[in-house]
């Protein structure tokens, strides 16, 4: 956990957003309990994928039945502090792929996300954060996917100029997605 801590104190923000999110989740990581897992109903670490292809001209969205919108792919950190252990395993679960890497070992993106009341596997599940790192990956667009169907009911590599056309969550398309291909250009 201290390697987690010293990561995201190191961590230089992109924008305001980021900065201000970095200050919050250093201080959730000192005050709150199980902070890795889901038994901390009000906020819990996630993982975020930002994968694109060799051109960086496309992204893997799934299409998430929850949300009922396409979106980047990730999970929980389920008590794994090793949250680049635990985005690949989200990413082969949620798509099939392995032929992937790292583009940098860096976190690439941090953020706080609202997520609303739901139901999930039968059960009500409240609103809560999640404090979201986010990691930058290239993937091959010739590989095999498979849709994990309890979770998403469709992947495609989505053009970056069509993420807004494709995802529903307006606040994720303008302030995440929009950021995360401002990021990618460096890349290019």
């Amino acid at each position: 956990m201290e390697n987690l801590k010293n990561e995201i104190k190191n961590y230089i923000p992109f924008n305001e957003q980021e900065e201000k999110d970095r200050e919050i989740i250093l201080e959730l990581l000192e005050n709150e309990k199980d902070i890795l897992t889901r038994d901390n109903k009000k906020c819990h670490f996630t993982v975020s994928a930002w994968i694109v292809d060799s051109s960086r001209k496309k992204v893997l969205m799934c299409y998430h039945n929850i949300y009922n919108s396409w979106a980047w792919l990730g999970g929980h950190a389920d008590g794994d502090s090793n949250l680049r252990n635990v985005v690949l395993k989200e990413i082969e679960e949620e798509s099939g792929i392995k032929n992937i890497k790292f583009l940098t070992e860096d976190i690439f993106s941090m953020e706080i996300l609202t997520v609303n009341g739901h139901i999930k596997k039968e059960k009500y599940v409240s609103s809560h954060l999640h404090l979201n790192l986010t990691f930058l990956l290239e993937g091959d667009i010739e590989e095999k996917l498979f849709v994990k169907l309890d979770e998403n009911s469709g992947l495609d590599w989505i053009d970056v100029e069509d993420i807004s056309k494709k995802s529903s969550e307006k606040w994720f398309v303008d302030n995440i997605y929009s950021k995360l291909t401002e990021k990618v250009k460096k890349y290019y």
